[in-house]
């Protein structure tokens, strides 16, 4: 089974998402990886090799305990943790935070962002495409995903592997919407306990390699019968499809890619033995392989209305490990001028503690973003906060203006469109603005 849709999200709400589109199952009926490789041929040849890494820390991360820390708030705001110096004169960030303080100058930090909804689905939504959701209660994506959209129009910049990649499952509203599910990520499933498997990349049960050829050869012959039926010629050219479809789940570019086991045991010490250190290692491996787009999404959930300091004390650290290492790693393989990373969450959380255990509500009015590489200019802070962590007081942004920037990177146009079910023209973004702080 090609799990591109799956795993489930547990918030405050209580409810229990599951991603409810499965792309197909190698089986009689056909291999449906095809439709994938179909769509990406006729999206056109990549124009760049740059790509992105995204974080989603979901849930809605604070942003007043970990980078846009108040120290001089009243104590009912500025919480329990201390601020530390980082290598960015005079740019402070929680104590919990100190590998990314010593590479803060290699990375961008937006202060401002912020929209308007306290809604997890709203808020999901709006940060993975650009768009609110007109639905509140709806878990599928009304528009689709910038790793979507890159799919389509940027497809992998390598051979037998996919274009967009999901860690370990699709994040909320990380799908294709009106795109149509080949554009979804390809979930990689597995575990990071270590031998790191990916379930996607072994045949079915019970299937060896030469049983799968052989189901192959049944498939053509269906194949067959069925441009006999066709008489408009729509079957043409899909067994090239099939082919490459085969080609990734046997060939050699794909299963090298998801090998941990071939990076150095110190490496991934310090990325951290953990699903999302290992998630963000894995990405980069993959990045190199020639995929475009990658979305980590964070096994802890960030949803914090209580006990947000004791857990915090136990999500930062493997954060902080993560995401320094990856940026030093990128940076030493001279991969940051071409490989953008984005960390973010839905939104933040309430400046005031709550008096439920020391928790903090959800709050859309501030939250943070952080960026590194992609040929940005790094080792800055981009706008800022009231006293209190409130609302933006300078350089207000969106998350509009956050993907502009992301298709800016990845040479897409965010004024082309595509039809939605409806058969309207949409536009891939058209809000926002690409900030220009960040050009280098």
């Amino acid at each position: 089974m090609l799990d591109i849709l799956g795993g489930r999200y547990g918030l405050c709400d209580g409810l229990s998402r599951r991603g409810f589109l499965r792309v197909g199952a190698l089986g009689l009926g056909g291999l449906t990886l095809p439709g994938l490789l179909r769509n990406r041929a006729l999206a056109g040849p990549s124009a760049r090799d740059t790509a992105v890494i995204q974080v989603f820390l979901q849930g809605g991360p604070t942003h007043i305990d970990t980078y846009d820390m108040k120290p001089d708030a009243p104590k009912e705001f500025r919480g329990e943790f201390n601020p530390i110096r980082t290598s960015l004169p005079g740019v402070e960030i929680c104590e919990h935070l100190p590998r990314q303080a010593r590479v803060m100058d290699k990375m961008a930090l937006i202060r401002s962002l912020h929209h308007d909804s306290p809604d997890h689905n709203v808020g999901s939504h709006w940060v993975m495409t650009g768009f609110p959701s007109n639905q509140q209660f709806s878990f599928t994506n009304d528009r689709p995903s910038a790793g979507s959209i890159a799919a389509k129009l940027r497809g992998p910049s390598g051979p037998g592997v996919p274009p967009y990649v999901a860690i370990p499952n699709a994040a909320q509203f990380g799908n294709a919407s009106y795109l149509g599910p080949g554009f979804n990520p390809f979930s990689v499933g597995g575990d990071n306990n270590g031998n790191f498997n990916v379930r996607n990349l072994k045949p079915p049960g019970g299937l060896s390699i030469d049983r799968l050829e052989d189901r192959r050869h049944l498939l053509s012959q269906l194949d067959r019968l069925n441009h006999r039926r066709d008489l408009s010629g729509a079957m043409d050219g899909l067994d090239q499809f099939t082919a490459k479809a085969y080609e990734m789940i046997t060939g050699p570019a794909a299963r090298k890619a998801f090998d941990l086991a071939k990076e150095d045991p110190r490496l991934r010490d310090r990325y951290g033995r953990n699903p999302l250190g290992q998630g963000c290692l894995l990405a980069r491996r993959l990045i190199e392989a020639g995929v475009t787009f990658v979305t980590i999404n964070s096994d802890s959930n960030w949803d914090h209305h209580g006990q947000l300091f004791q857990l915090c004390k136990q999500q930062l650290p493997p954060l902080d490990a993560a995401v320094a290492t990856l940026v030093e790693d990128l940076y030493s393989r001279g991969l940051s001028e071409r490989v953008l990373v984005l960390v973010w969450g839905e939104f933040g959380r309430s400046p005031r503690i709550n008096g439920n255990g020391g928790g903090r509500e959800h709050w859309p009015n501030a939250m943070f973003a952080l960026l590194a590489g992609g040929g940005l200019r790094m080792g800055q802070v981009i706008g800022a906060t009231n006293r209190k962590g409130e609302s933006p007081s300078e350089r207000p942004l969106r998350p509009e203006d956050v993907l502009q920037t992301v298709y800016h990177v990845l040479g897409v146009n965010p004024s082309d469109s595509f039809l939605n079910e409806a058969g309207r023209p949409m536009p891939v973004l058209n809000v926002g603005n690409t900030i220009s702080e960040l050009l280098a």
